[in-house]
């Protein structure tokens, strides 16, 4: 019979980590009416044939608390970065001076504000749902454990309600994470 492997509270705990470091860099992403380079990197340039993200075929600036600076590293690719930028769903119109591509960043009416809130709560409740997932493999792991006479029900219970510690604590700072993004989007 296979050995079952050990219970590691750190590596759950670094999993549930992981769904908060990506649900900031998914809200990261979401337009809220400042300028800020992260909402340009879900788009993908078409650079030599392939799909390229954006911080490979140009630095991205905030010269104005509006304002998107594009500085394009190669003169060919100055259209490919324009179309783009046009392509994708932010809704910003370039202006290209050279090699250089500006960005204003409009004002978002209250409409588009509380649109970009559900996508925010949307992707606060797939990292919630991430967060589930590791405690029930956790809990699970616990379980087995006990039932091979690995550890004792005493021990099990223990290591379960460190789990569950655990587990508040992530989704708390999800909430949390949540709360900032909301109030940056609503502020006018």
């Amino acid at each position: 019979m296979a050995a079952i492997p050990e219970f590691d509270l750190n590596d759950i705990k670094r999993r549930m980590q992981g769904a908060v470091t990506s649900l900031k860099g998914d809200l990261g992403s979401l337009r809220t009416g400042r300028a800020t380079p992260s909402i340009l990197d879900p788009i993908q340039v078409d650079a030599y044939g392939a799909m390229m993200p954006m911080a490979q075929v140009a630095t991205v600036s905030v010269p104005e608390p509006r304002l998107l600076s594009i500085s394009v590293w190669d003169r060919g690719m100055v259209s490919a970065v324009e179309k783009a930028i046009r392509e994708s769903d932010l809704g910003m119109n370039p202006q290209t001076e050279g090699q250089t591509i500006r960005l204003r960043v409009p004002e978002m009416n209250e409409q588009r504000r509380k649109e970009m809130v559900k996508v925010a709560h949307k992707y606060t409740e797939e990292a919630r749902v991430a967060v589930r997932h590791v405690r029930r493999d956790g809990l699970d792991h616990l379980k087995k454990l006990e039932k091979d006479g690995a550890i004792s029900e005493d021990d099990e219970k223990r290591q379960a309600a460190e789990v569950q510690k655990a587990t508040d604590a992530h989704i708390a700072e999800i909430d949390g994470v949540l709360a900032a993004k909301e109030k940056e989007i609503m502020q006018v």
